[in-house]
């Protein structure tokens, strides 16, 4: 399980630097790609390999699982670390998320999230207002908070 939330820069070769507690569940090798809220997504292997599945499930005769499924796996990109513990955040993602210097490296649960800086406090500060409604609504799901 991912947790935690650490403020880190890119260098100007796309490198970043994952902290160490997340990249031990990432394994040496991971699966990044564009997340929901103009974020990145990275899962370690078999996550990866269980999102694959139920994708693969999905009626592809339906335009939207389609295009949801491609824009999923066609940007996604097999990272490595590199002795120092960075990887480097191929270009098309890097645009996609607005990675420019400061980034946010979340732990989500199942997955680790990138965010730029500005996105990552734009979306705090527009959700806080609604954490609580949220809450109530997913009660239903008995996750016991």
């Amino acid at each position: 399980m991912f947790l935690g939330e650490y403020q880190h820069t890119i260098d100007t070769k796309g490198r970043l630097i994952i902290p160490a507690r997340l990249r031990e569940g990432l394994g040496d090798r991971f699966i990044m790609t564009k997340g929901l809220d103009s974020c990145l997504f990275a899962y370690p292997p078999d996550e990866w390999s269980n999102i694959e599945r139920k994708m693969r499930s999905l009626p592809s005769t339906r335009a939207d699982t389609r295009a949801f499924v491609r824009f999923f796996f066609a940007g996604a990109s097999e990272c490595e670390f590199d002795k120092q513990g960075r990887i480097l955040i191929p270009s098309n993602l890097r645009d996609y998320a607005g990675l420019e210097k400061d980034v946010m490296v979340l732990g989500v649960s199942s997955r680790v999230e990138i965010w730029s800086v500005e996105r990552w406090k734009q979306y705090c500060s527009e959700s806080a207002s609604s954490v609580e409604e949220i809450a109530e609504k997913i009660v239903d799901f008995d996750i016991g908070i």
